[in-house]
């Protein structure tokens, strides 16, 4: 309960110099107007979360301590083999579709990584499927004439030295 307390305190005290009177707030980066136009412009497009939780029917992230045990869940890449992943159909699909642009969750909140990563194991390369569909799902894009674009969370609830994990994200580690 001190900790918890401590920690709260700390964060009034840290937020405090947001709010004196003659401070100006941080910047916030801005897309330049013409970055922000191409994008509305382009009107439609597809936004991809897809891993190993796939298995399970559950959402991605969040599932993990809750729908599905979190042992369960973070083994369930050894069993990922989407032998049917096709990345030149999804990009001729969403063009279909009419989309212009597709976006993939390279790496969710559940920290499973879907190219060949340097910094962890816990990447598709460590599944019996072993190919890197972010680099796939790029160049079939390219091929087809979508926008290809990332999305990576910085947040981690596998890795061991991230301050919280699962569920949600609302349990403190050691």
């Amino acid at each position: 309960m001190k900790r918890h307390v401590l920690t709260l305190l700390a964060s009034v005290i840290g937020c405090l110099p947001l709010f004196a009177q003659n401070e100006k707030p941080p910047s916030v980066p801005v897309a330049p107007p013409e970055a922000i136009a191409r994008w509305q412009d382009m009107r439609f497009g597809m936004f991809v979360h897809w891993g190993p939780v796939s298995l399970k029917g559950t959402e991605i992230g969040w599932s993990r301590g809750r729908e599905v045990p979190i042992e369960e869940y973070d083994a369930l890449h050894k069993s990922f083999n989407p032998i049917r992943f096709n990345a030149l159909k999804w990009a001729r699909t969403a063009k279909a579709a009419g989309m212009k642009y597709l976006v993939l969750t390279t790496k969710h909140h559940d920290g499973f990584c879907l190219w060949d990563s340097a910094a962890t194991e816990y990447d598709i390369m460590s599944t019996p499927f072993g190919r890197d569909v972010v680099k796939e799902l790029s160049e079939a894009c390219r091929k087809e004439g979508i926008a290809f674009g990332t999305y990576y969370s910085s947040c981690d609830w596998y890795h061991p030295a991230f301050p919280l994990g699962s569920p949600g994200g609302r349990t403190e580690k050691p």
